[in-house]
Formats: structure tokens, C-alpha cells, sequence
């Protein structure tokens, strides 16, 4: 795996080098969109729909829509002068219990990793957070954008780090429609609850597989087995230009260019008939 970037991971006075790595990723198959009348990938372009032309990246600016239709820019200035998170810090707040934490705030797990002098005090903090079953409310700084975080230990062997969301950014689902006090029939219930029981088992993840992506899978090998592929067409290869030759050429057409001027300027000498006075010799008639 490779890194996201180096940075610390800071509580109190503590600080502790460390590497960041991503620890899930998707693995659905992706799809890419073809030309179909000559299977070349189609090229996604920013358009102005009113100037009716594509715009360069140097002509595109940030802007907020505060209401619809109205927008207000904001410049790479402006953006700089907001304060925001020490870059490649992860810096603890609190410590809490995981059981207060509702996992709706999850969103993204990462590995931390102790860089090279660092061991000491990552298993200081690990075995420390273990100890007292605590987990660590955290900042950081992932890509440019402040995000908060839990830090936890994981497997008996990792630190890990969960990206999360602000309290403003979960919703609490109070405008929707869901049932109150009913009363429930205690028959039904302890049915119910015996369901419960019988498929009560371990939670392991690797039994659970994605059925729609074997089958896709499946289908595209089936697919490249078959020959039902296409290629993307070959393009005209972008000559390289030597300079020294180019240079070389240039000048051999230019006097090639020269000389056959000077050669048709000058009129073809007449052979003198025997006898014939060179100052009696009159300019052939013009045709």
C-alpha cells in the first residue's frame, strides 16, 4: 500500500509520527464510456451553455449558490485567508466511549502506521486505549478539508483512524413518517423474538458476497473469453522532430529555392551560326 501522506498523531503533549493508508476500497467494477460508432473513450469537456463554447480551466471560478441562480465567487485569495487545520495532523480532543458514538457519524477507515522511532509510543497509546476501552475524538485534515474523526484500536494490532461527520451533516429524519406507541400482540412478539435468536450467529464478513457483482463479473469474463472485446482505435503517432535535421533540410530547400530563381532569371544562351557577327545577333522572336 502507499501512503496518503506522513503527518503526527498528537494528544496532550505527546506527539507521534505516523503514516496514513486507506483501508477499504471498492472493487465494483467500473465502466468506461466508448464511442460506439469508433469505440474511442468519450472526453467529458466543461461547456457554457450560453456562450455555447468550452471552457478552459484558466476561465472556470469557484462560486457558492446561496440561492437559486444567484451565486457569489470566491478566489483562490479568499479561500486562503479562511483558517483551517494544521495539514497532516491528526490532533485528539477528547476520549470517549464507543458506545456513545452512533455509527450513522462513520464514514471512511484508515490505517495509521508508526513511522521509523515512533513504535514505542504507538503501542503506548494503543494498549493505553484498550486498557480503558476508549476511543479518541479527533480533527484532521484529509485532502484540504477539515473532517472529524475517531481514532480506536483495531485487530489487536492497528490504530485506526475513522473519518466522520458533523453533527450538522447527519440528519435526524424528524419530518418522515414512522409509527409511534402501537400496541404490539405478546404472541407476536415472542415469535418474533425467537426469529431473532435462531439466526443469531457471529458477524463474519467474508460470508457475505455481492451476487450482483460475481454476475457481473462473470458475464465480462465470459466476455473476453468469447473475443466479444473491442480495441480503442490506434492513433497517428506524434513524430518526434529531430532539430539538427530539421534545421539541415530547411536549408538545403532554401538554396535549392534560391538557385532555381537565379537560374530562371538568366536567359539561355544562343549558339552563333557559323559566320554570324555576335553584335549582328538579334534576341530570338517572342512567341
Amino acid at each position: 500500500m502507499r501512503p496518503l501522506w506522513n503527518g503526527t498523531l498528537a494528544f496532550g503533549l505527546v506527539v507521534i509520527p505516523i503514516r496514513l493508508y486507506a483501508a477499504t476500497e471498492r472493487k465494483n467494477p467500473s465502466f468506461h464510456l466508448l464511442h460506439e460508432r469508433c469505440h474511442s473513450p468519450v472526453r467529458y469537456m466543461k461547456w457554457c451553455p450560453v456562450c455555447e463554447t468550452e471552457v478552459g480551466l484558466d476561465e472556470v471560478v469557484r462560486a457558492y449558490e446561496y440561492e437559486k441562480g444567484r451565486y457569489v465567487m470566491l478566489s483562490d485569495e479568499d479561500l486562503e485567508a479562511v483558517p483551517g487545520p494544521e495539514a497532516h495532523k491528526v490532533e485528539i480532543l477528547d476520549f470517549v466511549d464507543l458506545s456513545d458514538v452512533d455509527p450513522v457519524y462513520f464514514e471512511k477507515s484508515f490505517f495509521l502506521e508508526p513511522r521509523e522511532g515512533a513504535e514505542k509510543a504507538y503501542r503506548l497509546l494503543f494498549s493505553a486505549m484498550k486498557e480503558e476501552s476508549k476511543v479518541a475524538v479527533a480533527k484532521v485534515a484529509i485532502r484540504a478539508k477539515e473532517t472529524l474523526a475517531l481514532v480506536r484500536s483495531y485487530r489487536d494490532k492497528f490504530i485506526m483512524l475513522e473519518t466522520m461527520y458533523w453533527a450538522d451533516e447527519v440528519r435526524l429524519g424528524d419530518e418522515l413518517a414512522v409509527p409511534g406507541d402501537i400496541e404490539i400482540d405478546e404472541r407476536e412478539k415472542m415469535l418474533a423474538t425467537r426469529l431473532i435468536e435462531a439466526l443469531s450467529t457471529e458477524f463474519r464478513p467474508e460470508k457475505y458476497k455481492s451476487r450482483q457483482k460475481e454476475a457481473l463479473f462473470e458475464l465480462i469474463q465470459k466476455k473476453i473469453q468469447g473475443q466479444q472485446v473491442v480495441a480503442e482505435p490506434e492513433r497517428a503517432p506524434v513524430q518526434v522532430i529531430d532539430l539538427m535535421e530539421a534545421l539541415r533540410k530547411s536549408v538545403e530547400e532554401a538554396r535549392a529555392k534560391k538557385s532555381g530563381r537565379l537560374t530562371a532569371s538568366k536567359p539561355p544562351r544562343r549558339k552563333r551560326a557559323s559566320g554570324e557577327n555576335l553584335q549582328d545577333a538579334s534576341p530570338p522572336p517572342v512567341k
